[in-house]
């Protein structure tokens, strides 16, 4: 079957592969790998921008981020990311591609629809990891050896608020039903539940002790589950996300990383084992691992589906 015929019909999974310097494609229905993306170096962030039908890699050692197209599985534009880029998310409609620049202390923010404006840079604390892109121009950046998060207005230029959180966060999930954002602190081994009802006020609101290293975290069930996964025990913390009660830890995992959940299956990405590990969202049980390639990382939003106007000309 033609690779633009087959994943038009599917959900995508794009794992991004440290050591093999690509992306490992999965399809969700096949639950099996479809395509092999040949990236920058040493690939870590990824974002799927369904509305535009592309994906944004993050290559930290070539310092730029790789454009895939949806369609045909192929890098269709490259972009110069600064010093070191990490973290990447994209609003919801396509329009703003936000980037941590790990080593210059920046947030850069990419018009996708302006083909060739360089981005704007946004100032923001040290070590900026995760990014987490809210609506309109919002966007949260993890200022990881700052213990803070920062809100930061994209169409101002200026962080608009900062909140102390856990020991150094990474990685930030958004919680828009809750107004809540999850920070996970890498070295306090906790969650950190910030309220987001007035972002220039942010506010630790619960901490959740999870376990060594928590590192990608994914609302699963219908919003009813937090998943996070914990690198350094091998494991994942399973978290109702309305009481923010830890109800299980899963074991078996090969150093945890990225995660993310559609329908009823969360999808772990394992650095070690070189796989994803396939979850029943429920109950946590493991369905089934697939194979990617060396050093999977898939840290940020790495699912998509291809959108219905895919034949139309989208911004690189």
């Amino acid at each position: 079957m033609p690779a633009a015929l087959l994943v038009a019909a599917a959900a995508l999974a794009y794992i991004t592969n440290q050591g093999s310097h690509d992306v490992s494609v999965i399809d969700l229905d096949m639950q099996r790998v479809v395509a092999t993306v040949p990236v920058g170096r040493s690939p870590a962030g990824v974002v799927a921008a369904s509305a535009i039908g592309r994906v944004f890699v993050s290559n930290p050692d070539s310092r730029d981020i790789s454009v895939i197209d949806m369609a045909t599985q192929a890098v269709v534009g490259r972009l110069e990311a600064g010093q070191g880029p990490v973290g990447i998310d994209a609003s919801a409609d396509g329009r703003r591609l936000y980037v941590a620049d790990w080593y210059a202390g920046q947030l850069l923010v990419y018009a996708l629809d302006a083909r060739g404006a360089p981005p704007v840079r946004i100032p923001v604390g040290r070590a900026p990891a995760g990014v987490a892109a809210a609506d309109g121009a919002l966007a949260y950046v993890a200022e990881r050896d700052d213990d803070s998060v920062a809100a930061v207005d994209a169409a101002a230029g200026r962080v608009l608020g900062r909140v102390r959180v856990g020991a150094h966060p990474f990685a930030l999930l958004l919680d828009a039903p809750r107004q809540r954002l999850y920070a996970l602190n890498v070295m306090s081994d906790d969650v950190s539940v910030v309220d987001l009802r007035d972002p220039a006020r942010m506010a630790v609101i619960a901490t959740i002790p999870v376990g060594k290293a928590p590192y990608g975290a994914a609302l699963a069930d219908s919003g009813r589950l937090l998943y996070v996964t914990n690198q350094h025990d091998d494991s994942v913390s399973v978290i109702d996300a309305d009481t923010l009660r830890p109800l299980r830890t899963l074991d078996g995992f090969g150093y945890p990383e990225g995660i993310a959940a559609q329908g009823d299956k969360v999808y772990v990405v394992n650095w070690m084992d070189d796989a994803v590990s396939v979850l029943d969202a429920l109950t946590g049980r493991e369905l089934r691992r697939i194979a990617t390639g060396r050093n999977s990382r898939g840290f940020g939003a790495f699912i998509g589906q291809l959108p219905s106007n895919k034949h139309k000309e989208t911004p690189q």
